[in-house]
């Protein structure tokens, strides 16, 4: 499935705005960019960039479709349930340029618990959009409060910009943290704890 296949399929969702793109317009407007910053774009090399580039912003910008599937918790269980390292990549809304990192995300179930590989797709579906971290972080848990109703909810994003890194004050390796907790794992003590000792923040 293309990547312009892909926005037909998206559910109508408040937290997730269907994307419009447009890839010749936004073909046309990478030449334009390209050749204002002097690229010689009847070199053979750079012919089809134009295209690349568009393309290649619509596919950063387009998360894959998928269904939250959940399951009612039978078992009552009300302890942390925690996905590590999850890889995302974004596009800072500012500069245009990627960052870059993994997202821990966690919630104590209520009566539902979610499908575990759908913790990393929520991740993508806020990653995939001109985005800025902080925002990011808070989107993820606001979404899953609002689809599971869970005990508590905790995220938290590491992530390298490449607009600091490669432009700027040029730190390479310098990373952000950001986090947002609902419920007891933002008002009990002992569930933040463990939490953020497990997420190493803490």
């Amino acid at each position: 499935m293309s990547t312009l296949e892909l926005l037909d399929h998206l559910d109508d969702d408040p937290f997730d705005p269907r994307p419009v793109i447009d890839i010749d317009a936004a073909t046309a407007a990478a030449r334009d960019l390209l050749a204002a910053l002097g690229a010689d774009l009847d070199a053979p090399g750079l012919h089809h960039t134009p295209r690349r580039v568009a393309t290649a912003f619509a596919e950063l910008l387009t998360p894959r479709p998928f269904n939250a599937t959940t399951f009612p918790n039978d078992e009552g269980y009300d302890e942390l349930v925690l996905a590590q390292g999850i890889p995302f990549s974004s596009l800072s809304e500012h500069h245009a340029r990627p960052f870059i990192g993994v997202a821990h995300v966690g919630y104590i179930p209520g009566d539902r618990i979610l499908g575990l590989s759908k913790l990393a797709r929520v991740v993508e579906l806020f990653a995939r959009r001109l985005q800025v971290q902080e925002r990011m972080t808070v989107q993820i848990a606001d979404w899953l409060q609002d689809r599971l109703a869970p005990k508590g909810v905790g995220v938290v994003l590491d992530a390298e910009h490449l607009c600091m890194s490669l432009r700027g004050v040029r730190h390479p390796g310098s990373r952000t943290t950001t986090s947002a907790a609902h419920g007891l794992l933002r008002d009990d003590a002992r569930s933040r704890q463990e939490f953020f000792a497990l997420t190493k923040q803490g």
